[in-house]
């Protein structure tokens, strides 16, 4: 929590704990009279998006969370040079908080807002707008609500919960306090309610915004830095248009600088952009191999072990000798990465620490327990090992 928590911090289902998402109960109640009463035909697309959009932004951030470990564990690229904390890890366990938050209010907007409702799949109309309303008001609100948020007085009941992750991952971006994630789900709501009040909202147009969102969320705290170089050679202007991770990561850092949300624009403008920002940015990209001074080498043990390393589910990856029914009904997705990694795979790293001067990584061979019963798999494994 915040240094000094403040009204409304804590979330209003914690206490529901892995229950949580009973608090959507009465959305498919309702949906489900819906379609008894009206048939499946009649019920708005919209309000009937709302779902699979919530699982399409679950598995879009948990792709993030992957590949952010893999490039960190790797260490190219990396921009702070530090692990991760268990406590950041436990922090950030309930990331899909905000998945939740975001759907209740899409839920209330498709049935109580005029011009929610009946939506068309595309309006470029729309589209237009909600990208001017994004890069005008929410951009430059975002940015005075931020240093708003660096005030003794917010930062030590609010913000202080989020910068206490120096060392980014991309879910760092949805941690903070319900008040203050709440503020920031009614700025971003901004161009989509006005969109719906106008009459050119569309389903399209809404999930692209969301997932725009996301993406931007989870880039810029990945600390990795994947935005290449030729792209602000080719587009001088975009710099302004476009952050990039090592460009956060210093708000992370240093905490007076870099508040723009997604447009540097106005960190240019008001004089608060770090003076080491270009700097960073292409030292991060050289991405130099450092050397290793030990390595640790393991492997996959049981059809499930693959959710418990550090890349996947950190519920999971806590408890690594407990059977769940959730993984119990994911066996062909578990049965299809075994196959793939047994043709395909190769080793790669899951984890980086360091002792003072002393550089250790573990490294995973994608080989199952019983690989080593086999004769041809043996003989690979054992010639793995050695050079190792």
């Amino acid at each position: 929590m915040a240094t000094n928590p403040g009204i409304l911090s804590e979330w209003p289902w914690k206490r529901l704990g892995s229950f949580k998402y009973l608090v959507l109960a009465p959305w498919v109640a309702h949906g489900c009279h819906l379609a008894a009463t009206e048939g499946w035909r009649e019920l708005d697309l919209g309000y009937v998006a709302i779902l699979p959009s919530m699982l399409l932004r679950a598995l879009h951030d948990q792709a993030w969370i992957t590949v952010s470990r893999l490039y960190n564990a790797r260490g190219k690229r990396q921009i702070v040079d530090r692990g991760i904390e268990f406590d950041q890890v436990d922090r950030e366990r309930n990331w899909d908080d905000q998945i939740i938050l975001s759907a209740i209010l899409l839920l209330l907007g498709a049935v109580y807002m005029p011009g929610g409702q009946n939506l068309p799949w595309w309006r470029t109309d729309g589209a237009v707008l909600l990208l001017l309303l994004h890069a005008g008001p929410v951009e430059f609100l975002y940015y005075w609500f931020h240093r708003a948020l660096h005030h003794h007085f917010l930062y030590t009941r609010y913000h202080s919960h989020h910068h206490a992750s120096i060392v980014t991952e991309p879910i760092t971006s949805v941690i903070h306090p319900f008040a203050e994630l709440l503020a920031y789900q009614l700025l971003f709501s901004v161009p989509m309610i006005t969109c719906a009040l106008t009459g050119t909202a569309s389903i399209i147009t809404f999930e692209i915004y969301v997932i725009y969102i996301d993406f931007m969320n989870n880039m810029g705290h990945c600390n990795f830095e994947l935005v290449p170089n030729r792209l602000f050679e080719w587009i001088p202007p975009l710099k302004y248009l476009m952050y990039t991770p090592s460009f956060h990561s210093l708000h992370h850092t240093q905490f007076r600088t870099n508040y723009s949300l997604f447009m540097p624009f106005y960190d240019y403008i008001y004089n608060t952009m770090d003076k080491s920002t270009d700097t960073l940015y292409e030292n991060s990209l050289k991405g130099k191999e450092k050397e290793v001074d030990v390595v640790h080498l393991t492997h996959l043990t049981s059809l499930q072990s693959i959710y418990h390393i550090r890349t996947g589910f950190a519920q999971y990856a806590s408890k690594p000798y407990t059977s769940m029914w959730q993984l119990r009904i994911m066996w062909p997705v578990s049965w299809l990465s075994m196959v793939l990694t047994w043709a395909y795979g190769s080793w790669f790293t899951v984890e980086r620490n360091s002792m003072k001067k002393l550089r250790m990584q573990s490294w995973a061979i994608p080989r199952y327990n019983f690989h080593y019963g086999l004769n041809k798999e043996n003989f690979i494994c054992r010639n793995t090992q050695s050079w190792g």
